[in-house]
């Protein structure tokens, strides 16, 4: 059975950790594909200021657009907020019932996933393929041991789309931290300015 990878983010932008460590789970599990999958609003960031969603998905088709095997996807533009990750996760299950798939995830996320919305829903439906962040973060006692919660040693990103957004603001160099369109793209909206 084909299995898919769910790469949840808000892609505010989207930059080559993303695409680094899409590549790393193709390559180094039984993940099929990819979905991007652009959210409209994280429910732990409300107050954040993010760009629109149709530019933020916009940057993510421009990102993958020369990769085979990744896919943007704006399926929660089209449910009813907030979004939370098990609406989203039910829906695709419910299309796609021929398919496994997996939710890439840092380490970051893991450790609060126990306080998401019907967090052990989400793991009856899917797996989680978690990667390691800089940071060491610890598992919450009710997700320790679980068959379905799988650890990978991907490669550690060593930025992220705040500093990106930062050094944009900075008037920093961001060339060598996103895909050159999306640099082409950045610049000339004048996001994050």
């Amino acid at each position: 059975m084909k299995k898919i990878g769910l790469f949840f983010g808000t892609f505010n932008p989207i930059h080559n950790g993303h695409i680094e460590l899409a590549k790393f789970f193709l390559s180094n599990s039984d993940i099929s594909d990819i979905y991007f999958i652009v959210t409209p609003l994280n429910p732990f960031k409300a107050n954040s200021k993010i760009v629109d969603n149709r530019f933020r998905l916009e940057m993510v088709k421009i990102a993958t657009a020369s990769e085979k095997n990744f896919y943007p996807s704006n399926i929660e533009f089209n449910i009813p907020p907030p979004n939370y990750t098990v609406k989203t996760v039910l829906k695709i299950v419910d299309e796609y019932p021929n398919t496994k798939f997996s939710i890439l995830m840092g380490e970051d996320n893991l450790s609060s996933f126990n306080k998401w919305k019907e967090y052990k829903l989400i793991l009856e439906n899917v797996e989680l393929y978690v990667y390691p962040r800089k940071k060491k973060f610890s598992v919450p006692y009710a997700l320790k041991n679980n068959p379905r919660i799988i650890n990978f040693k991907a490669p550690l990103i060593n930025f992220s789309s705040t500093e990106i957004r930062n050094r944009v603001r900075e008037n920093k160099e961001i060339r060598k931290l996103v895909p050159a369109k999306v640099f082409d793209f950045i610049r000339e909206k004048k996001f994050y300015l």
